[in-house]
């Protein structure tokens, strides 16, 4: 460092900021390095050149005010034992006057453009607005019936299952010995057969899948079949059991009875010796009959408190076998099983629910015969449905405030507990669409809930084609 007040030294000279033009390489040493230009040698006016954001632009920059802030806080920390407060302050404030907002060091040009067409992705594209899918509303549930009627003389039996919703439309309910139709659609109603006190009461109805004929079971051991469009009977089937025919279900042409004599029998309604096969498991009355989506499986229940899973492939139509073996035998309700409901959405999984010694819903895996969830509900399970638009499930109870619970499967929360019923609902029937839910109770009242709601895009309904399965010019 040079002595003070020498005067042979000359200052040294300022470099002027900027860089120098140049179009070749520079010499080996030179001060500045060689940086080419980043746009191209246009002609068009309008063409920007955008420096590399990476690289400082001297241009910008001032080297003196650069050395300055680079120094100075040095300086400063290393005299901060000796200056004094007002000095300090001093400083700072001269300091905030001229330097004013000149305090970066390294000065860059903007950032160079965006490609045409090209937007960057960090990790997750924006959905644009035709892909956004609208946040789902949560749908009310009605705790409250939409509609009742009076049901009269019904008949207060566990066992029974006296109520059926077509495929039409139409609701048909046994009470004591008359069967009476109710039309949805127009709330008109209908008495379609009054049997005889020798053969009554109606112990089971059941609609054909077409929604235009329909099985009658009686007391008595008889089954009749009814033309609901011409109301007129077609014949009735003797002989099948030993005594009242409590559960009925459809497969096709093949009308599935289950008895108090404890025979579950297949019975093709197109045949005069109609009684095709039979199926034998259950010691005590058959009082829930259920085939699956596919009708590939049979499910039943009985006051034997089992549940059996036939397979529709392995029955055997020769009747010197005398009857089918079942696919699995659930064992695990503690009273009857007459609550019987198949998925919509899985086409292995059955819920049974118990009596009033068991009062659980029960899950079933129908493929391995394994339990998958038990579920205490408190009271006696009289009946169950399954909500084709979600995956919920509404049972229906005995002897308690609120005999109709609406469940979230598979957590089996409580979604809505539904009032109006004062006595223990007996069954339950789901209209075509699956949105509205009727049910009959020993209160003598049958009530309709819009419980599960409307589907957001309903699919058109299967053209059915009537195949003449009670066509009797063809009998065999």
């Amino acid at each position: 460092m040079e002595a003070a007040g020498s005067s042979s030294s000359r200052p040294p000279k300022r470099r002027r900021p900027g860089l120098r033009p140049s179009t070749s390489l520079e010499m080996a040493g030179a001060r500045t390095p060689y940086m080419p230009s980043l746009c191209t040698n246009s002609k068009n006016p309008s063409t920007k050149c955008y420096g590399d954001r990476f690289i400082p632009d001297r241009s910008a920059m001032d080297m003196d005010m650069a050395y300055y802030l680079l120094t100075e806080p040095k300086k400063d920390k290393e005299n901060e034992a000796v200056v004094s407060p007002s000095k300090e302050a001093y400083r700072r404030l001269l300091a905030e006057k001229l330097l004013g907002s000149r305090t970066r060091i390294l000065a860059f040009r903007n950032k160079p453009p965006e490609p045409e067409g090209m937007r960057p992705q960090i990790l997750f594209e924006t959905p644009t607005s035709s892909q956004t899918k609208p946040t789902k509303q949560r749908r009310k549930i009605p705790q409250f019936a939409e509609r009742t009627l009076d049901a009269p003389g019904v008949v207060d039996d566990y066992y029974l299952n006296v109520l059926d919703w077509g495929s039409k439309n139409v609701v048909s309910v046994a009470l004591e010995n008359t069967l009476y139709l109710w039309n949805a659609s127009d709330s008109s109603t209908s008495e379609l057969v009054t049997v005889d006190d020798d053969y009554g009461p109606i112990t089971s109805v059941s609609w054909a899948c077409e929604g235009q004929h329909i099985a009658v079971g009686l007391n008595s051991s008889d089954i009749q079949l009814w033309d609901t469009s011409s109301n007129r009977m077609l014949r009735t089937l003797r002989g099948v059991h030993e005594s009242r025919v409590g559960s009925l279900a459809w497969n096709s042409s093949i009308l599935t009875s289950g008895g108090m004599d404890g025979k579950i029998v297949n019975n093709d309604v197109r045949m005069r010796s109609h009684m095709v096969q039979t199926y034998r498991g259950h010691e005590a009355e058959v009082c829930g009959l259920r085939w699956s989506g596919s009708l590939q499986q049979l499910a039943s229940g009985g006051n034997d408190n089992l549940v059996h899973i036939w397979d529709a492939s392995m029955a055997s139509s020769n009747p010197s076998l005398g009857y089918n073996r079942w696919l699995h035998r659930f064992s695990d309700h503690l009273a009857a099983v007459k609550a019987l409901a198949w998925c919509p959405f899985q086409s292995n999984l059955l819920a049974s629910g118990g009596g009033g010694n068991d009062r659980c819903i029960k899950f079933w895996n129908t493929h391995t015969g394994l339990c998958l969830n038990s579920v205490d509900t408190g009271a006696q399970v009289c009946a169950l449905l399954w909500n084709k638009n979600e995956k919920e499930l509404l049972s229906a109870c005995g002897f308690v405030q609120k005999p109709l619970t609406l469940w979230k499967y598979p957590s089996m929360v409580k979604l809505a507990e539904l009032e109006g019923h004062t006595s223990r609902v007996l069954c339950l029937a789901q209209s075509p669409d699956g949105s509205t839910v009727a049910s009959v109770a020993a209160d003598e009242t049958l009530r309709f809930w819009n419980v599960f709601g409307t589907s957001e895009a309903p699919k058109p309904a299967a053209k059915t084609v009537h195949t003449g399965m009670f066509s009797f010019t063809h009998i065999r």
